[in-house]
């Protein structure tokens, strides 16, 4: 099947669709010839949501191709050395997880950094599969050892992890309670959920208990929750409106176009544009990758022809 690519006109289109509506600040993101974001846009502090958590536009997510305790990046023999460039680069958020086996080379690339100068995000995976044991101790138990492996006395985020189901939040109340508890000690700042599906992302829509939230979302529908976007944007909305903390995810497709220039970079804008998005995260393997879209997202808020 041929390529598709959307043109500026259908883009714009897409984006007004999809979103139902725009901010009249975004709507000037959304075209090329204006400027919304100035040069730094990546490195611009957000608040996710209501939970207080100020961080980067751009996020270094860390488990692209991952699963038991691996990922792309800790196969190349340089994570702590990509991840220590990207908090230098400006980045300082660090999505992490159990099944992604990266919290030993987060701990060592920012050893030497307050901790209070980075966020970190990391997922509990409560499922068959994932991680090598076949026992899922409690959260508490779980993030007791995030802890020790990350050297620090707090998480920012902990979120349950790829959640498919729309009774998730049935089934895994008593973690969730679990997790309550430990966001009133002090223990994690936020809870959360990263979803697979659109009924579990309907779900975390509805749950009072979701501070903060990974949703996948691109303008193509490659590797979202469903291949029309239309059916997930206004969801986002209705998190973002319900003051949840909306992370985007998967805004290559799971790297199904990340060689297609022209589509990276129109999917950079129609996310960003949607102003219900409060940050994104991209996989990292690379060093001159971050370089890359780092200027992505500065050329994506620069008037044209600058």
């Amino acid at each position: 099947m041929a390529k598709r690519t959307l043109t500026r006109r259908e883009f714009i289109g897409t984006v007004v669709a999809g979103a139902g509506f725009i901010f009249a600040g975004q709507a000037a993101f959304a075209h090329p010839s204006l400027n919304l974001r100035k040069t730094g846009a990546p490195f611009k502090i957000i608040t996710l949501g209501k939970s207080g958590i100020k961080t980067t536009l751009l996020g270094m997510g860390t488990g692209f191709n991952g699963g038991n305790r691996t990922s792309a990046i800790t196969r190349t023999g340089n994570a702590e050395s990509i991840i220590r460039y990207a908090f230098d680069k400006g980045i300082k958020f660090f999505d992490c997880a159990d099944t992604y086996g990266t919290h030993p080379y987060a701990m060592k690339a920012l050893k030497d950094i307050p901790r209070e100068k980075y966020t970190f995000c990391s997922k509990i995976w409560m499922t068959r599969g994932g991680i090598p044991e076949p026992e899922r101790p409690d959260a508490d138990i779980v993030v007791d050892r995030f802890r020790k492996e990350l050297n620090t006395d707090y998480l920012d985020i902990v979120q349950i992890h790829c959640m498919t189901g729309a009774t998730w939040t049935d089934e895994h109340k008593k973690q969730m309670d679990i997790l309550e508890n430990l966001k009133s000690k002090g223990i994690i700042r936020a809870h959360g959920v990263s979803v697979h599906s659109l009924p579990a992302l309907q779900t975390a829509a509805e749950s009072p208990w979701v501070d903060v939230i990974h949703v996948r979302i691109n303008p193509f529908g490659a590797s979202m929750d469903s291949k029309n976007p239309d059916d997930v944007v206004p969801v986002i909305k209705k998190l973002h409106d319900s003051g949840k903390g909306v992370i985007g995810m998967k805004l290559l497709g799971n790297g199904s176009f990340s060689n297609d220039t022209e589509k990276v970079d129109q999917s950079i804008r129609y996310v960003l544009a949607l102003g219900t998005v409060d940050m994104v995260i991209v996989g990292f393997e690379k060093s001159e990758q971050i370089d890359d879209y780092v200027t992505r997202i500065e050329n994506a808020s620069m008037p044209a022809g600058k």
